[in-house]
């Protein structure tokens, strides 16, 4: 499927699909990776509440993007994080359905563009070690494993997560 993907910054009325496909991201790439139960006790108020405040912080720096389409329809978004050093691109998730049409992939790239136009020369993100797509999908994008490895909480077990880095055009 061949679809265009235009990107540009997340707004208030964006909150909520951006918490659909989120949660829905979570809870089927971390499945087996996170435990069910954390999973399974994810609500979607909650998670719109934090993508709207998330909106509502955004920074010159610091935002969310979001990939559409010509129907103005949400297949993927991206958080960087601006404020700190090195740039961080925090966030990338791409709608089930719009899996392998471009969403992720136009996300990301504005998501580059965008710290290197804030004058960051680096970039790292983290992804859960056992991720084997998303890491599949960042290798392919540029990004190296550097080996750096920290172990996230959850209230009924932990799962650890692994740096990338990059260098930015």
């Amino acid at each position: 499927m061949s679809v265009r993907w235009a990107v540009r910054r997340a707004v208030a009325a964006d909150a909520d699909r951006l918490a659909a496909i989120c949660l829905d991201g979570w809870r089927t790439a971390y499945r087996g990776i996170l435990p069910d139960d954390h999973l399974d006790s994810l609500r979607r108020p909650e998670w719109e509440e934090m993508f709207a405040a998330r909106i509502a912080a955004s920074t010159d720096r610091s935002t969310m993007l979001v990939a559409v389409n010509a129907d103005g329809e949400i297949g993927a978004y991206a958080g960087v994080l601006g404020d700190g050093s090195p740039g961080m691109l925090g966030a990338l998730y791409a709608a089930a359905e719009w899996h392998g049409t471009g969403a992720g992939h136009a996300a990301h790239e504005a998501a580059i563009a965008h710290l290197a136009a804030c004058g960051f020369g680096h970039a790292v993100l983290w992804v859960f070690e056992r991720n084997a797509r998303a890491r599949q999908f960042y290798e392919a994008h540029g990004w190296l494993c550097d080996q750096v490895t920290q172990s996230t909480k959850f209230a009924d077990g932990s799962a650890v997560e692994i740096r990338y880095s990059r260098l930015l055009p």
